[in-house]
């Protein structure tokens, strides 16, 4: 059964090219972000491991700690983050866990039922400091993941974690938010002090209260 958003991340313990780990306890108290790949020297996922690593500062700004799968061994990972770092021009900063057993792949539902059973589906997850799925996102192995866009999502994710707000269509750091229909208006008055504008008795915007 697919993984829903609120579902508990299943735990595990795994190898990654950075020592063995179990996963609840390698996030702590972090947010988290698993990313899944088909298998290694693969073109589109190079590039996307390699702009990961050059954008994990930007990540651990935000306290989200990164991780990636693919179901080919260790062996083949540290061959593979030889070639990431020679063609995207960095340096691996993070783990790649090993999953040749498919464990990982299984337990998150990566395992595309109309594709060969050695190739899971490119899928990413966001996870709260309470364990819980918040965002999933599942790309095909044409389309290379828009992480510009996955820091936006956390963003977003943790602001209205913390603020009876939601974000808009396009929405990014720094802009107007609204203010969820729960919130009465007199509410809103003492929630954010900056005031807000009514557009329609269900749409009121107000300035990004953290800012």
């Amino acid at each position: 059964m697919a993984l829903r958003l609120g579902d508990e991340a299943p735990n595990f313990t795994a190898e990654t090219t950075e020592g063995t780990i179990n996963f609840h306890e390698w996030l702590g108290n972090s947010w988290g972000i698993l990313f899944s790949h088909p298998k290694d020297y693969t073109p589109v996922c190079t590039t996307e491991l390699g702009t990961v690593a050059k954008i994990t500062p930007d990540f651990k700004k935000r306290g989200v700690k990164v991780i990636a799968v693919s179901v080919d061994p260790l062996d083949s990972h540290k061959g593979w983050i030889n070639d990431i770092n020679e063609t995207q021009h960095t340096t691996m900063n993070y783990p790649i866990i090993a999953d040749p057993d498919k464990k990982v792949a299984a337990l998150y539902d990566m395992i595309h039922p109309n594709a060969l059973d050695n190739m899971t589906v490119r899928s990413v997850f966001v996870i709260g400091p309470d364990k819980k799925i918040k965002l999933t996102l599942t790309y095909p192995a044409s389309c290379g993941r828009n992480f510009d866009e996955l820091l936006r999502v956390v963003d977003s994710l943790q602001l209205t974690s913390k603020y009876k707000v939601a974000t808009p269509a396009n929405w990014k750091e720094g802009e107007d938010c609204i203010i969820t229909p729960a919130v009465s208006n007199d509410e809103a008055k003492t929630l954010f002090p900056k005031g807000f504008k009514t557009v329609k008795p269900y749409l009121r915007y107000t300035p990004q209260p953290n800012k």
